[in-house]
């Protein structure tokens, strides 16, 4: 089988979904993001050739290239349940309506979405009735699945998201199914470096230690604070890694090593959403580092739909 589709990418972040769909065979040809940060990030493993940087509300539709498939990771915030909830009250919310723009404009033969799972439930349920009766519409056939890293992609992060596809055409539709549960083989600790880390990571005199200390009763759990204080992740299990990591020191999960209480290193947090060690990020802006990954999806997930969706099209006929 031939995997020269062609790629598209909106909101790409630091390119979780493109690196799935490169990890395939497919060939990235457009992305767009509008963070700096995240850009720089992205050039770092996929070079400058295609990637536009800039609001995408500002992009002319003709200056988009034709691809297969189309990706967005639209913005979830509005949606999440440690949002605000405000959904498409919120301007972010609404650059679901520029996916449907670009989708207009470009036709593609798949459209892949990817958001946190409370979209299916915001606004009870009428949210995501206007992102899928705007998908068929545009005449697109469209199926979802809620899945959980731990369970689908072998990483062991209590991560829940939400994945659409649309196919124009039913036959592709008929040929896709997503992918089954798989048994978890690792533990986060299995991903987590032995060594002594910089001073920096470690928690001894945080302003809330005695809490921590009352709270933290198991060495095989992983910690982090919430707005109502101190919880834990399930038996070897990460809570979910979240953008917010890059904004609140305490939004970044900690856990015990061999010499105290410390928080999980960037490249630790990447390893958990199933970035390879070759993955670049840069050695400044630490913080927005912990940011990118948070906003970023679980590779191995995404790669385990996007090989699903590539055996639906069967061999492409240019």
């Amino acid at each position: 089988m031939s995997n020269s589709y062609t790629v598209g990418s909106m909101f790409a972040g630091i390119g979780g979904i493109c690196l799935a769909f490169k990890q395939n065979g497919c060939n990235i040809i457009w992305a767009n993001e509008i963070d700096k940060y995240a850009c720089k990030t992205y050039r770092l493993n996929f070079g400058d050739e295609y990637l536009v940087e800039g609001d995408i509300q500002k992009i002319d539709v003709k200056s988009i290239p034709k691809f297969d498939i189309l990706t967005a990771g639209f913005p979830c915030q509005t949606f999440s349940s440690v949002g605000l909830l405000q959904g498409f009250d919120d301007p972010r919310g609404n650059l679901f309506f520029e996916t449907a723009r670009v989708i207009k404009a470009v036709k593609p033969r798949v459209v892949f979405l990817e958001n946190v799972a409370n979209l299916i439930k915001h606004d009870n349920g009428r949210t995501f009735e206007v992102i899928s009766k705007t998908l068929s519409d545009l005449g697109y056939n469209v199926v979802f699945s809620i899945m959980n890293a731990k369970e689908y992609g072998n990483i062991p992060q209590q991560r829940n998201r939400i994945y659409i596809v649309g196919f124009k055409y039913k036959k592709d539709l008929k040929g896709f199914k997503f992918p089954d549960p798989i048994p978890l083989t690792h533990t986060a600790f299995d991903f987590l470096d032995k060594d002594k880390k910089d001073d920096k990571y470690y928690m001894d005199g945080h302003r809330m230690w005695d809490v921590m200390m009352d709270f933290m009763k198991s060495r095989t759990k992983i910690y982090r604070f919430t707005d109502w204080g101190v919880s834990s992740g399930m038996e070897g299990i990460c809570p979910t890694l979240l953008a917010a990591m890059g904004s609140r020191f305490e939004r970044i999960p900690f856990f015990y090593d061999d010499y105290s209480v410390r928080l999980l290193t960037p490249r630790e947090c990447a390893r958990l959403q199933g970035f390879p060690e070759d993955f670049k990020f840069t050695d400044k802006y630490e913080k927005q580092v912990y940011k990118q990954i948070g906003n970023s999806v679980c590779v191995p997930v995404v790669s385990r739909i996007v090989e699903n969706i590539l055996l639906a099209l069967g061999e492409k006929n240019d």
